[in-house]
């Protein structure tokens, strides 16, 4: 295990707080040093993994001590840019989308476990983490639209895509949260 004397406990939280608690902590670090980040949320790896590509930190790894995640990252500048965010879909204009033509591409970048307790059908289940080495299976001239519990994997998967060359890509915006409360209302 890395040794660091920079921890944050994120233990118990689920997307997307620990990347806003992993977030401001960096802020307060110095070009160089390591953030060790303590979380129990699975889909945490893909997550912080993704968020450091995204944002100019270092990537150093995961390690796991008993259900506990340790994920290592290094603040490579004090002054990173970060990317910007992909055009997002309100989930109330996506519904209508959807309910006008279900063929849209929707890709769920959500961890197995949550995509197969409840998902969008029709959608294509590509977990974060996998996104960079699955996009080859899309098709670039094809608007899609991702979908996250939140919202906040999805933007990261959008930003990987856009990076390669997607250009119709959209981040549906709440998210899987929402579209659960819309079914049970709908009845789909």
């Amino acid at each position: 295990m890395i040794e660091t004397a920079n921890v944050l406990d994120a233990k118990g939280l689920a997307c997307p707080m620990p990347i806003v608690r992993t977030r401001k902590a960096m802020k307060d670090l110095s070009a160089g040093d390591i953030l060790e980040v303590l979380a129990t949320d699975k889909g945490s790896t893909a997550d912080i993994k993704a968020w450091a590509a995204s944002s100019g930190h270092a990537y150093l790894g995961t390690e796991t001590e008993s259900n506990v995640l340790h994920h290592f990252l290094k603040k490579d500048s004090a002054n990173v840019d970060v990317k910007q965010d992909i055009p997002v879909i309100e989930l109330d204009e996506f519904t209508k989308k959807l309910e006008q033509d279900p063929s849209l591409t929707i890709i769920d970048v959500r961890e197995s476990d949550e995509f197969n307790e409840a998902h969008i059908p029709g959608a294509v289940h590509i977990a974060l983490g996998e996104i960079e080495t699955r996009m080859n299976e899309l098709d670039k001239s094809l608007t899609i639209y991702l979908i996250c519990q939140t919202g906040r994997r999805s933007g990261i998967a959008g930003i990987q895509l856009e990076e390669n060359g997607f250009k119709h890509v959209y981040n549906v915006v709440p998210g899987m949260t929402e579209w659960k409360n819309q079914t049970d209302k709908r009845g789909y």
